[in-house]
């Protein structure tokens, strides 16, 4: 028979996500996609507390914070005032948080960070998507900035992290989360989810440290795995089909695809048919909805 695309070898997990379980899931936009799916199909899933974060060392910076609980207040650095439009941003969060009250950002971003850190508490799975390898710092401070807010370019330094740095910063970080909560599992994926801005040459390299970075780490350990999306979509899904209008971002169809293969890797028959059960209740409420 004739063959019209690669098939990528995904070995089964040696653990199970379960109906029960509580996910959190943290990183790029298509974190939002597959969390989505999962609060479809009636799981606890917590998605994206901060909003969109696109780089590995964002990400680690947002946890860690979670975890030591560290609160914000009003002399933190992450706070800046938008003299255009009046409006208070947080180098670390994304827009949503934004305000025109400055006590207001604080408020959320301090309410938010501590229900993640009683989630990571009690969490059974942590999914982590990383979109980048490139960061940006403050160049008055140094500081990590994981949102920049269409703020001028000439205040940033733009960086390129390697692999092994961020290999060594999660590998100390999952020591961390394993010491709070020794049942989580983790699971890392990179997003498939072009970077157009710095170039496709860019980022091919850019996700090519972050493929070999999460190897690193998931060949650490047994804390955490791979899920190849990025790879499902490169090769399985090869076709312009398969995008949305942008030609960027994967097309509601190979969403679909990647859930479907995301289920044959990390459930059982039984969470399978509980999760084709709660997608068409959810789908019906949603309907009722719309005809009120």
């Amino acid at each position: 028979m004739i063959q019209f695309q690669t098939k990528v070898d995904i070995p089964r997990s040696k653990w199970d996500i379960k109906h029960s379980d509580k996910v959190l899931l943290i990183g790029s936009c298509f974190a939002d996609e597959v969390g989505a799916h999962l609060v479809r199909s009636g799981f606890d899933a917590m998605v994206n507390p901060f909003g969109t974060l696109y780089n590995p060392a964002s990400i680690a910076a947002m946890l860690l914070r979670s975890i030591s609980e560290r609160e914000y207040s009003a002399d933190s650095p992450e706070l800046i005032l938008d003299a255009t439009t009046q409006r208070w941003h947080s180098w670390m969060h994304h827009s949503r948080f934004s305000s025109e009250s400055r006590d207001e950002l604080i408020e959320r971003a301090n309410a938010t960070m501590l229900k993640v850190s009683d989630f990571l508490r009690e969490a059974d799975v942590l999914i982590v998507t990383l979109g980048t390898s490139i960061i940006y710092r403050l160049k008055d401070s140094g500081m990590l900035v994981a949102n920049c807010h269409k703020q001028p370019d000439a205040l940033f330094d733009r960086q390129r992290l390697s692999a092994y740095d961020i290999a060594d910063q999660w590998q100390m970080l999952l020591q961390l989360l394993g010491s709070i909560n020794p049942k989580l599992k983790v699971i890392f994926t990179v997003s498939p989810i072009r970077h157009k801005r710095d170039g496709m040459h860019i980022n091919q390299i850019s996700k090519g440290i972050l493929l070999q970075a999460v190897d690193d780490i998931v060949s650490n350990g047994e804390q955490a795995s791979y899920f190849p999306s990025y790879e499902i979509m490169m090769d399985e899904l090869r076709d312009y089909r398969f995008y949305a209008d942008d030609l960027i971002h994967p097309s509601s169809m190979a969403v679909e695809y990647i859930w479907q293969r995301f289920q044959d890797t990390y459930f059982t028959e039984t969470t399978k048919d509980a999760v084709a059960k709660a997608a068409k209740e959810y789908a019906r409420q949603q309907h009722r909805q719309i005809v009120k």
